[in-house]
């Protein structure tokens, strides 16, 4: 399992804080074969880990906007690893750089060995769009959509985001209605958080935007949930949708903590035990620390990954690694409930897992 950062973006989002860098256009192409040649040599350097972790063979190339990255340094990273063939290779895109790119790049994709297309479309409504200062409109988003099937992409994933308090509930209906026109295989929908160093942390500290109220969000969440079933849809994971087979190999095994290595700036790694390490953020070369988990910090992640999945956790662990007076209040009051040997948090009882978690804990 190989995770790979690709730290490039056109433009920030307003409400984003993971790694990455605007590159000046004249520096562009430069930056990008520096990052390509540093990819290959953590590559080479950590090549007994990567051996290691080909229990299961899933590649997912993050960001960032992975799209931004030229192809040619694209190949050239995922070549040198030479970790495949992959049950599931996944690329994240912006839709602008579909449109942009055109039938050719998908085509170099899929050539690659992308089997699996993460696309960041986050609404439909080109109002909350300009908001969010993304790159793209709806339109664009469909076209995307259309030269991806065209190009031969069998399996999509859309990303949406709810929880704005600009956002009514007739405005979030058409947006998933508009989706669901667009047959994806799979959904992913987060609910917006102000993250620190976000434009929109300081948005919210400067009073030109007010969070939602939780009503508010629960009132989407739900509505949400419920169209996803009315077309089809599993609820596999708190955030996530899929037609039946269509579930995130990759990200499903980060929720059963298997191994998997990080590579690039800002990736993070785990050796399916209590060894878990991280490279720093830093383009210009990066470096590794580690840490060793204890015994709780291990009981802490095993209770919250298990428990935002439809499947839930052994009866027989919960109940050996949780207090029993707060586990079976939970049961009782039906925030979990038992189906055969495991223990799980209904959907109706999702939004509020949080909550649920933090008492078992």
């Amino acid at each position: 399992m190989i995770y790979l950062h690709v730290p490039f973006c056109k433009s920030f989002c307003a409400y984003c804080d993971f790694y990455s860098e605007v590159c000046p256009a004249n520096e562009s192409e430069r930056a990008q074969k520096l990052f390509a040649d540093r990819m290959c040599r953590e590559i080479d350097g950590r090549r007994d880990e990567i051996e290691a972790s080909r229990g299961l063979r899933t590649l997912y190339i993050g960001g960032g906007t992975p799209s931004v990255l030229n192809i040619g340094e694209l190949q050239r990273i995922v070549r040198h690893l030479d970790a495949g063939p992959y049950e599931e290779f996944t690329i994240e895109v912006n839709p602008e750089d579909i449109v942009l790119r055109g039938p050719a790049y998908v085509e170099a994709l899929l050539e690659l060995g992308v089997s699996r297309i993460s696309m960041g479309v986050q609404s439909m409504d080109d109002g909350v769009l300009r908001w969010m200062r993304r790159r793209h409109d709806s339109a664009r988003a469909t076209e995307a959509v259309r030269i991806l099937r065209e190009a031969g992409v069998r399996n999509l994933s859309l990303d949406l985001i709810f929880g704005l308090s600009q956002l009514s509930p007739a405005h979030w209906r058409s947006t998933l209605d508009q989706v669901l026109a667009l047959c994806p295989e799979h959904l992913s929908a987060y609910q917006l958080s102000i993250e620190p160093g976000s434009a929109l942390a300081e948005m919210v500290r400067q009073g030109t935007y007010v969070e939602a109220p939780d009503e508010q969000c629960r009132g989407q969440y739900e509505a949400l949930c419920e169209r996803m079933e009315a077309a089809g849809f599993r609820h596999y994971e708190i955030s996530n949708f899929a037609l039946p087979g269509r579930e995130a190999v990759h990200n499903s095994a980060y929720w059963r903590r298997l191994p998997y290595v990080g590579l690039g700036p800002g990736a993070h790694s785990f050796d399916g035990k209590r060894q878990r390490s991280w490279n720093s953020e830093a383009l210009s070369g990066w470096q590794r620390s580690t840490e060793t988990l204890t015994d709780e910090a291990v009981r802490l992640e095993t209770l919250m990954l298990g428990l935002r999945t439809a499947e839930g956790l052994p009866a027989a662990w919960l109940r050996a690694h949780s207090e029993t007076r707060p586990l079976q209040a939970l049961l009782a009051e039906g925030s979990l409930c038992q189906v055969q040997d495991r223990i799980r948090i209904p959907e109706d009882h999702f939004f509020v897992s949080d909550d649920i978690i933090r008492t078992l804990s």
